[in-house]
């Protein structure tokens, strides 16, 4: 069998385009598709909140990953890069948590394709 070419769509799509466009697609009704988006929303959520585990996989497409980056100190006196012979302050950051989004294998060959 032979794969079909998907054609290129040349504006971006709204949740409810989207939606439509899968129902079209698939066969389900609107309703059913959006109710599987909201479950993979929640699914993700659930992956990555504070106790998660901190990583989820759309298997081929993406994957996303919490990292957390610890808290930095105030520090005074400290040269300023964009200021040579300068001291500044820089304040304290707390805790936080970055979200990344990794596209896998399939998906790079989406946009070279």
């Amino acid at each position: 069998m032979a794969a079909k070419k998907a054609a290129a769509i040349k504006d971006k799509y709204s949740k409810t385009q989207i939606v439509s466009e899968i129902s079209e697609n698939t066969g389900l009704t609107r309703k059913e598709v959006g109710a599987v988006m909201d479950e993979l929303s929640e699914l993700v959520e659930r992956h990555l909140k504070k106790r998660g585990c901190g990583e989820f996989t759309l298997p081929g497409l993406l994957k996303i990953v919490t990292r957390k980056k610890p808290a930095t100190k105030a520090r005074k006196g400290v040269p300023n890069p964009f200021k040579p012979g300068e001291l500044m302050d820089v304040p304290a950051k707390p805790a936080s948590t970055q979200v990344k989004v990794r596209p896998l294998k399939k998906l790079k060959e989406f946009a070279t394709s």
